[in-house]
């Protein structure tokens, strides 16, 4: 049986959304989950197709189990959902951070702009200085 056939008999056609091709979403485990299925697989005797049959039916790797087992002998199975919960103090801290950012960089522009201004003043300041000293030459040479 080719790819082809399994995509049909399984009903998709290779794409992993709705008609857009990319990248396949990781699944995460919850940790009663994790339990279960390790209660079930050290249920079945050792070496017994069961335990292949209950991986495959739950599309799952030996590695899996193996780490789900060492999670739950060092006490961290609960704690664990494939990514770290964010603290309220850590989301703050990000948000700060990204508030710091922002702010940097309308300091930065603000701090062009006005540079740009002072250059703007002080060369019209140099231009009504010599139209002074012009005007001043210029009625000086009248009289």
């Amino acid at each position: 049986m080719t790819l082809a056939d399994q995509a049909v008999l399984a009903g998709h056609d290779g794409q992993v959304t709705e008609g857009q091709p990319g990248r396949p979403k990781r699944r995460t485990f919850t940790a009663a989950y994790k339990a279960r299925i390790l209660a079930e697989f050290d249920a079945l005797p050792e070496g017994s197709p069961e335990r292949g049959a209950l991986m495959r039916r739950e599309r799952l790797y030996y590695s899996h189990i193996e780490h789900w087992r060492h999670q739950q002998q060092a006490g961290t199975l609960p704690a664990t959902s494939g990514k770290p919960a964010k603290s309220a103090e850590a989301e703050e801290l990000a948000r700060l951070r990204a508030e710091n950012k922002k702010l940097k960089a309308r300091n930065d522009r603000l701090q062009s702009e006005l540079g740009k201004t002072k250059t703007a003043l002080d060369i019209a300041g140099k231009a009504f200085a010599l139209l002074e000293n012009i005007s001043g030459s210029a009625d000086s040479g009248e009289n």
